[in-house]
């Protein structure tokens, strides 16, 4: 990396001229950071919708891989499954929590292994090994990557729908409760991208995940938020003439923050005055109470002291205040609060507002 750091550095090209060079790499921390900061960065992301990543994965398919196979209807059915089994499992991530407990990063590599597998395993079998099919795909190749117990059981009982007989002995089995989802006839690989553009719903229907049509309420929300959230950070930073710049707005809202903060609470005098004893239980809890309120005004008050300094040049601006300062800038919560926080939905000036009437509530 550091040599071809070098080259790219002596690369002298007169500007009018066509030249390009393009670098491909997949994330690396190894990655020279002077070249992606003078570079355009083009990021390849996967196809949205069950649709869309089917066709994908089936535009990687030869008409020679469909044919070749001992048992090309075997092939070809188990094959449609493999890829539907993939596409489920990238967009379960979309459903938040209700897909995936850890949202996983399953990649084109893991369906190409799956794939060569399925080949092998018709290849050289007479009987086809669903159990040893399932667990290569469900335990080493997609599970390999999960950590949860409880997806790693969801993606195992998901392949199983897929890898199973009536894939094979049923014409056209149905992969949904409705039937809008089922195998295709068997055909060469035209036969079945053009089954996926005319036959495919447009609009997944939750049903195929096994879902309430309220998750898709909750999904559509989500992207939603995301949406709007960077919206908001790409809105300007530094305003021009004779308005106020990011940090001079930041520095205000911070000081404001902080006269509305009161001292933390006197956790020895409490002690004193409520005694924790066997006939008065509450008093517990109101020290529990205390304990995790103190912890939290002092983590906010110490962020907005430092972004205070940090604006000033007094410390060093880090990556965790840079962070929080834009959210505060864009009158969000920042995720660092919310960490040792009660559970909030509310905008930064209203969580605010709600935090102080809580510190009250317990004085």
């Amino acid at each position: 990396m550091p040599t071809l750091d070098g080259l790219i550095e002596e690369i002298t090209v007169d500007p009018t001229s066509a030249f390009r060079i393009w670098l491909t790499t997949m994330p690396s921390d190894q990655f020279p950071v002077t070249i992606v900061q003078n570079s355009i960065k083009v990021t390849a992301e996967p196809p949205k919708g069950l649709r869309n990543n089917i066709r994908g994965s089936f535009m990687q398919v030869e008409d020679k891989d469909l044919d070749e196979n001992p048992k090309p209807i075997a092939f070809r059915r188990l094959l449609w499954g493999l890829c539907f089994f993939n596409a489920l499992c990238l967009e379960r991530r979309k459903f938040g929590p209700l897909g995936w407990n850890i949202p996983y990063e399953f990649s084109a590599s893991d369906l190409r292994i799956s794939k060569d597998q399925l080949y092998q395993f018709l290849s050289f079998y007479d009987e086809i090994p669903y159990p040893a099919l399932i667990y290569m795909v469900a335990e080493a190749n997609y599970g390999g990557r999960v950590t949860d117990p409880q997806d790693r059981r969801c993606i195992k009982l998901i392949l199983s729908d897929f890898y199973c007989p009536e894939m094979i002995s049923e014409e056209n089995h149905q992969l949904s409760d409705s039937g809008a989802y089922y195998v295709p006839s068997d055909g060469n690989k035209e036969d079945y991208m053009k089954f996926i553009e005319e036959k495919l719903p447009l609009n997944d229907l939750t049903e195929v995940f096994g879902m309430h049509d309220n998750a898709e309420i909750t999904s559509a929300i989500n992207v939603t938020r995301s949406l709007l959230s960077t919206a908001l950070t790409m809105q300007p930073r530094v305003t021009g003439g004779a308005g106020k710049s990011q940090d001079q707005v930041l520095d205000e809202a911070c000081k404001s923050i902080l006269e509305k903060l009161p001292k933390p609470f006197d956790i020895e005098y409490a002690q004193k005055r409520h005694p924790i004893t066997y006939e008065e239980s509450m008093n517990t809890v109101l020290l529990q109470e205390l304990l995790r309120f103190n912890k939290l005004l002092n983590i906010i008050s110490g962020s907005l002291v430092n972004i205070g300094k940090a604006i000033v040049g007094e410390v060093v601006m880090s990556l965790e205040l840079e962070a929080i300062g834009n959210s505060i800038f864009d009158n969000r919560t920042p995720a660092a609060w919310m960490k040792s926080s009660y559970p909030s939905l509310k905008p930064l000036a209203s969580y605010i507002v709600d935090f102080v009437e809580r510190l009250k509530f317990i004085q």
